[in-house]
């Protein structure tokens, strides 16, 4: 059996960098050959990995990633991915971290290449030798290469191991969040109170979009919920494998037993699909956009609306508009996102901005994400799993980690939680946020003599 060439002292350097429990060892180049199939056929499909090579100079030096080998022949997203010296010319551990800058290429996993982090800016086992390439002009790691190594490329040795017992948690939340009743109420106050800065404005309009089954209807009735104080269910929710929600519909959110209407109105959509000619038209997302779509159209995928279709909006007012888009992603499943399905969001983000629209995600389904989520929903920022998947939204849709929100659907609850509504309020305080802003750079329209019958298209 391989022994690891790590002392003890360098071991519990090393498990102190990783925030590990345990190490095991997969590959040692010196028993197993420095070659790349070698690499490959110890290391793919084991999970989170680290590399460490050792030069004659003394360095000890490597890489760490979340993410495993497969020989996808792709690079993996791995926001928490690093490169690290662990020991220099002394006799004594003297670490230093390089973080990865882009998450997006932060490793390349190919059948060809040895364990490569970043586009070659550190390379294991290049062209099956014993030693490593180094590009430190690469914008994928923040790196100086003379600290990680000496500039000393030879090999003396190159070890792989599995990480295991990562710790899933952090000892500080990344986002700062209270979670008592008195924020709770806090939020409910703060959105019951909002008014909009457009006085020909009086509700700000969210249009909730996204693939089916993320949560939208979901989401609606969740906000709903905790206005009303007891979890209802007046959208149509569920799952299935083609949109449940068949019409464009307007919902205006009440407040407690008095029905007060609350500042923003949710516009529900058919959910997209990835299949051409499924699902919600792009161009019928302009429309709603604009102000053109009324209330409990039925949409058709085969036929987008248009000025000469009965009902259609001729002439949208302002507070017809679409204020702020919300897109609806189901964060247990943004790495399996199609590609045709991520090129639609994207397409509308386009249109959207034309618009001048402002955008946020909301990351649904967070419990299914992280099991210690699941069982708490307060530790969702301190959630290794649920920052990952937020940083991976980010970097599939450029939109910034601040307008990206996490939530948990009331699903199979019967009573509101403290948690639960804290963060759906702060999702719809974002919103509103958001959309302020858009109106803020709107001026008021002078008003205009006409009819009701000018502004619709004929029955």
């Amino acid at each position: 059996m391989a022994s690891s060439r790590l002392t003890k002292t360098e071991e519990k350097a090393l498990l102190d960098i990783l925030g590990c429990q345990h190490l095991s060892l997969l590959y040692k180049a010196s028993l197993h050959t420095y070659n790349v199939n070698a690499f490959h056929n110890k290391c793919d499909n084991q999970g989170p990995t680290v590399v460490v090579g050792y030069n004659a100079s003394g360095y000890i030096f490597g890489g760490f990633t979340e993410q495993s080998y497969a020989s996808a022949e792709k690079y993996l997203f791995d926001n928490n991915a690093f490169l690290f010296r662990l020991k220099g010319k002394g006799q004594e551990p003297s670490v230093l971290k390089f973080p990865v800058k882009n998450a997006v290429e932060a490793v390349l996993d190919n059948s060809a290449y040895g364990p490569t982090f970043g586009a070659n800016t550190l390379v294991f086992l290049s062209e099956s030798k014993n030693s490593v390439t180094t590009d430190a002009d690469t914008n994928s790691y923040t790196l100086n290469a003379e600290d990680l190594h000496g500039n000393d490329q030879v090999l003396l040795e190159c070890e792989v191991y599995r990480v295991e017992g990562l710790s899933s948690i952090l000892e500080k939340p990344w986002r700062e969040m209270t979670w008592t009743a008195e924020k709770r109420e806090a939020l409910m106050k703060e959105i019951r109170t909002f008014k909009p800065c457009l006085s020909a404005v009086p509700q700000c309009r969210v249009l909730l979009v996204g693939p089916v089954g993320a949560g939208k209807s979901s989401f609606f009735n969740s906000v709903n919920s905790t206005f009303r104080g007891y979890v209802s269910s007046q959208a149509a929710a569920g799952s299935d494998s083609t949109s449940l929600t068949k019409q464009y519909r307007t919902y205006h959110l009440k407040s407690g037993s008095g029905r007060t209407p609350l500042p923003v109105i949710f516009c529900d959509t058919m959910g997209l699909e990835a299949q051409p000619n499924a699902g919600l038209d792009i161009e019928d997302v302009r429309s709603i956009l604009e102000g053109h779509i009324p209330d409990r159209y039925s949409f058709n995928p085969s036929c987008v609306m248009n000025p000469n279709m009965p009902n259609y909006i001729k002439c949208p007012s302002p507070k017809d508009r679409i204020h702020c888009v919300a897109f609806i992603i189901d964060g247990s499943k943004v790495e399996i996102l199609p590609e045709k399905l991520e090129e639609k969001l994207k397409d509308i983000r386009r249109k959207a901005n034309s618009f001048g629209v402002p955008q946020l995600v909301i990351l649904t389904k967070v419990d299914q994400i992280c099991p210690i989520v699941e069982e708490d929903t307060s530790y969702v920022y301190k959630s290794m799993a649920v920052q990952k998947q937020m940083r991976l939204m980010e970097a599939k849709l450029g939109i910034p980690l601040s307008h990206i929100v996490p939530v948990k659907n009331y699903s199979s609850e019967l009573e509101l939680r403290n948690d639960v509504d804290i963060l759906i309020l702060m999702a719809v305080r974002q919103m509103l946020r958001l959309a302020e802003d858009y109106l803020d750079d709107c001026d008021d329209e002078p008003p205009v003599n006409r009819s009701i019958k000018d502004c619709y298209a004929e029955p």
